[in-house]
């Protein structure tokens, strides 16, 4: 089958966007030349923002189909056949698990789990947060997971001077372990949701086929990296601070509010007036608020729409590739794809191949969640931990350096393959 030439020009600027993301620090780099707050410096550190990078691409697309087309409407029937609802729910949920009441509950919930370990605190908190922690994604969603562990962990151990080299290994042990904790569940993990519907899996399901080795994967993982960085861990000081107490019942309403936003997944239209009504509560209750992560939220809808437009006319090459490998071809090839191409849009793709059978149903959606630690893009929510961690003080001024979290995520990565491929 010949691709059409709409679907040539989205692959070609999908390689460049892959690209670009490889190259964000070079820009940031670039930026330091020029005077501050010149229109060049400004330039530079937007093309250096690792969340711009495919609403960009994306941009340079819907030019390029009014250009083929000669017509506005192609373009812009294009991008309305598209369903932007997964963007619009990271932006939400991002931006509701951002709020203090949130995680200062997370943060308590897994200081509790903490107080059990025979550890040093700085030691028995990481390892509560990087395993229990990223299991609770199979409760709450991965991207609410990934941004209350990213900013409980911002906060104690990347703003901490802790070593480049123990940032990007919990970096790669996070986004790792946000990736397959999902999976106790049929609803938290984007691959999963993509595919749980049509294939008839159930919570019963996940748990029994991937729930039960996601949590010794992520158990393993974390215990290796923490046994590995142990003098390091064991050296951090857990700066002691007053903290204002927050009101049982706002507490509560915030949760609710998390919850009834999870419950809408599937429905923009009810989880966005959900939103509207809690920036009213927090608007009410500013006095017990941090700042809301909009701009973070934005930032990240923006990049995921991005890859959801770019992605979208990737099927021409990825489908008949998914139909022609066997089970283990397929499930070693898909955790290698998810570094390329989002894991979510690689099981739905996978789910159109008609009479694929149960052991390459598993090996598929195994591969992608095992995969989805290894770059930015592999998993929807790791865009929402880069926004919140770029920043930190560990990753200096050039912020995440997309190959250092290739090599920091490659263990964990190595330990989920072990557990989803070759524990029986």
């Amino acid at each position: 089958m010949t691709p059409a030439p709409m679907e040539v020009l989205a692959t070609v600027l999908f390689a460049v966007a892959v690209l670009h993301t490889f190259c964000v620090q070079r820009f940031a780099h670039w930026a330091h030349k020029y005077p501050k707050g010149s229109i060049q410096e400004n330039l530079l550190h937007f093309l250096a923002e690792t969340e711009v990078v495919f609403g960009l691409w994306a941009s340079a697309l819907f030019v390029g189909i009014i250009a083929l087309k000669q017509s506005v409407h192609e373009a812009v029937h294009y991008i309305e056949s598209l369903n932007f609802t997964e963007p619009k729910f990271v932006l939400v949920v991002m931006v509701v698990a951002a709020t203090r009441p949130v995680v200062r509950l997370a943060e308590s919930m897994i200081s509790a789990v903490a107080r059990l370990l025979p550890f040093k605190e700085s030691m028995a908190f990481y390892l509560a947060a990087l395993s229990v922690g990223a299991l609770l994604g199979s409760f709450i969603t991965e991207p609410a997971a990934m941004t209350l562990l990213a900013l409980v962990l911002k906060r104690r151990y990347f703003d901490h001077g802790i070593t480049r080299k123990f940032a990007y290994a919990t970096l790669g042990l996070l986004f790792v372990n946000i990736s397959i904790g999902g999976t106790l569940t049929h609803f938290a993990a984007p691959p999963v949701l993509m595919v749980a519907a049509k294939w008839n899996w159930d919570t019963a399901y996940m748990f029994t086929h991937f729930g039960w080795r996601a949590a010794l994967s992520c158990i393993a993982s974390t215990a290796l990296v923490a046994w590995y960085f142990r003098k390091e861990l064991n050296a951090l000081e857990v700066a002691s601070h007053k903290v204002q107490p927050i009101p049982v019942w706002l507490t509560t309403m915030h949760v609710l509010f998390l919850a009834a936003v999870v419950a809408f997944a599937h429905h923009p239209d009810v989880f966005f007036g959900v939103f509207m009504l809690f920036l009213g509560l927090v608007t009410a209750t500013r006095e017990y608020q941090d700042n809301l992560k909009l701009r973070e939220g934005l930032l990240v809808g923006f990049f995921l729409a991005g890859l959801v437009t770019l992605g979208s006319l990737q099927a021409y090459w990825l489908k008949p590739l998914i139909a022609s490998l066997d089970g283990a071809t397929l499930f070693f090839g898909a955790t290698a794809l998810t570094a390329i191409t989002d894991n979510a849009a690689l099981t739905y793709l996978g789910s159109l191949v008609e009479g694929i059978d149960e052991s390459l149903k598993y090996a598929l959606v195994a591969g992608a969640v095992t995969g989805g630690g290894l770059t930015v893009i592999a998993n929807a929510p790791n865009p929402a931990g880069v926004g919140i961690l770029q920043k930190a003080k560990a990753f200096g001024d050039e912020g995440i350096s997309p190959l250092g979290l290739f090599l920091g995520a490659l263990p964990p990565t190595a330990i989920a393959v072990v557990c989803f491929w070759f524990v029986r």
